[in-house]
This record gives structure tokens, C-alpha cells and sequence, in this order.
């Protein structure tokens, strides 16, 4: 069941690793099909070593439909983001270094780079801090996301949500690039420049055409 759909679970994990976001067997992906099935990532195992047969199939409550291993120890949470969130069809949670200890410093990330106003749809909120494998992880996600496309979890990494899982993919790649350019930014001078809401409202346009359709 959902053989092409696994595999491109499994692509977007090894992506996350591939781009520095996790470690190991951290994080987790997970997607909703069209006909509402929800696929989910493994709990604890390294995304190059997956198979399709090990991405489990649940439905909207948990229930396991396919599948031997056990899902995301963030299930819960999970879960609680897709049901809430109809229109989000992908949910990624990440541990990237950058954008996490950005979140240690402030409640709010401002927008610093076009390609985060694209991702993101602009500024990030930091939520506060909640335990993994917890039913707030998810309810301070969406009470946080402010119609953007992520939220930076205090103390603990970053959630982003998507139509897709290329739209939730990009915005915790960007976020973390523009994290890296905010750090490297900071340590030359203390005087940080941001964009203008404006200027966000802009490049959100602009991009709403970038790439082959």
C-alpha cells in the first residue's frame, strides 16, 4: 500500500540528514494520502537504512492500519497538527542546530532572507517549550504557526507543515540557511538587517511563480 508514497517519505528523511537538520535516527516525516491515511515515519531508525515496509500506515486516530514497527514517538502530536490543519498535507519535525539556538535567544525569528519569506511565508515564531512525545508539542505548533509554515520549538528544534512534503521540506531547509546567515550576520555586527513586512509580502508574490509548475 503507498509504495511510491514511502519512498518518497524515506527521499525527504535522508534530505533532512543530507542538509544537516538531523542526526541519526532524529526527527520524523509524515504525510497524509488522498484518501486520509496517514504515513509516518519509524520511531528511532536512520532513514538510509529504512524500506518502504517500514514507514507505518495509521489512520486520523492513531490506529495502525500497515505496518510492524512502531510510528514516531511523536504520534501524538502529530497527529493532533494534521487533524487540525486540514489543508496540511505533510508535517516534518527537525533538530537543526541553527534555527533551535536562534529559539534560545528570542520568541520570534525575524524574516532575513527572501528565500525565507518563500518558505516560511515570513517571520517564525519560537513556541514554548514542551516535552517530546507530547500531546502540547502539536497543540503549541498550531497554536504558534501564526499562518506561517514552521515554528521553532524552545529547546528543542523546528516543525514545518506543508500542502506537500516539497512545501514543508523548503521551509525547514530555508529556515535553516537563513538561521546561518542570521549567525553568521551576528558575529560581525550586533546591527542585524531584517526585511519590512513589505518587502516579505513582496517576495512571497514573486516566488508564488518560481520553479516548473
Amino acid at each position: 500500500m503507498f509504495e511510491n508514497e514511502k519512498r518518497e517519505l524515506i527521499k525527504a528523511g535522508m534530505k533532512l540528514d543530507r542538509y544537516g537538520l538531523i542526526a541519526l535516527g532524529g526527527g520524523n516525516v509524515s504525510m497524509r494520502m488522498p484518501t486520509r491515511e496517514i504515513l509516518m515515519s519509524p520511531s528511532g531508525m536512520i532513514y538510509e537504512e529504512l524500506e518502504p515496509d517500514d514507514v507505518v500506515v495509521l489512520d486520523i486516530d492513531g490506529n495502525i492500519i500497515e505496518g510492524k514497527r512502531r510510528p514516531s514517538s511523536d504520534v501524538d502530536a502529530l497527529l493532533y497538527i494534521l487533524r487540525s490543519m486540514p489543508g496540511m498535507n505533510a508535517v516534518i519535525h527537525t533538530h537543526q542546530p541553527y534555527a533551535t539556538g536562534i529559539g534560545l535567544t528570542c520568541d520570534e525569528f525575524p524574516c532575513n532572507l527572501t528565500t525565507l519569506a518563500n518558505a516560511t511565508q515570513g517571520a517564525v515564531t519560537v513556541a514554548p517549550y514542551a516535552s517530546p512525545n507530547s500531546l502540547l508539542m502539536g497543540q503549541n505548533t498550531v497554536d504558534y504557526l501564526n499562518g506561517k509554515l514552521a515554528v521553532i520549538l524552545k529547546h528543542h528544534g523546528v516543525v514545518s507543515v506543508g500542502d506537500s512534503l516539497k512545501q514543508a521540506l523548503y521551509a525547514c531547509v530555508y529556515l535553516e540557511e537563513a538561521a546561518k546567515a542570521y549567525v553568521a550576520a551576528k558575529s560581525i555586527s550586533v546591527n542585524i538587517a531584517m526585511m519590512t513586512e513589505a518587502q516579505v509580502t513582496e517576495t512571497v508574490e514573486v516566488f508564488k511563480t518560481y520553479g516548473q509548475k
